[in-house]
């Protein structure tokens, strides 16, 4: 198994010193229960980390190690950013963390127009904290070298502005849809600068923002047999894209420089 993950604001370069405090080093002493000659990995959630030997704890939060080797990872290509329309509450995080898992470069939150949940004012301040805390955890959980961009709260306007770009620029949006005619496999997936998913809430998506967005165009697309959640469609999606692209091909772990 590989070491667990811990954050750091900068990553020390290799035989220098580095301290775990305060969240991070409670979970390091109290919950991972690390002890002197144990590994750890530290990482910027930039692509930047070092492979670490603890030297010691102290107290419930504290803990010293020496910097072995330090590793960078290059950002997986092409980047995917999903346009995640907000899930029922109980679902909302989940989303975000199953997406991280899987890999996702940049998440957008997105207030469709059938949207059960509605972040109004503060609600949308504390919501997009909430996405990010739970991408920095599922990050950590996943050994993930980048800890993924969570936007502000996007508008359909928003949206078809951002898609708009991703096209201008090369990339492909593709919008999940189960009634759609063409097949995720189906678009320039692997030729792509960029690619953004757009996913709708468990109401499904309004017409008229499928029309905002094929108007700029995006592409409706069908991501296989099954009708999924809100909260897993990310996920599945970029499993797809792992394997028709070369996000993969570098294989797993961190990697030296």
């Amino acid at each position: 198994m590989s070491p667990p993950v811990f954050w750091v604001d900068a990553v020390p370069g290799a035989d220098s010193s580095v301290q775990l405090d305060g969240d991070e080093g409670r979970h390091a002493v109290t919950v991972t229960r690390l002890v002197a000659g144990e590994r750890i990995i530290v990482s910027d959630g930039a692509g930047a980390a070092g492979l670490c030997e603890v030297v010691r704890t102290a107290g419930k939060s504290s803990l010293e190690a020496r910097v072995l080797e330090v590793m960078v990872t290059p950002m997986p290509k092409p980047p995917v950013t999903i346009v995640q329309a907000l899930p029922k509450s109980e679902r909302s995080e989940l989303a975000v963390e199953l997406a991280t898992e899987a890999g996702v470069d940049a998440i957008v939150p997105w207030q469709s127009a059938r949207c059960v949940s509605k972040w109004v004012g503060l609600k949308a301040d504390k919501g997009v904290a909430k996405w990010q805390l739970a991408a920095r955890a599922a990050a950590k959980q996943s050994r993930r070298a980048y800890i993924p961009d969570i936007s502000p709260l996007a508008t359909t306007k928003d949206v078809a502005a951002r898609a708009h770009s991703v096209i201008d620029g090369g990339g492909v949006v593709a919008v999940l849809h189960e009634a759609a005619a063409t097949s995720l496999s189906a678009l320039p997936l692997a030729t792509a600068t960029q690619i953004m998913l757009v996913i709708g809430p468990e109401g499904g998506l309004d017409d008229s923002e499928i029309a905002a967005l094929t108007e700029v165009g995006a592409t409706s697309v069908l991501l296989g047999p099954e009708v999924l959640r809100t909260s897993s469609a990310g996920a599945v999606a970029l499993g797809a894209i792992g394997a028709l692209t070369s996000r993969w091909d570098a294989g797993p772990g961190w990697r030296a420089p």
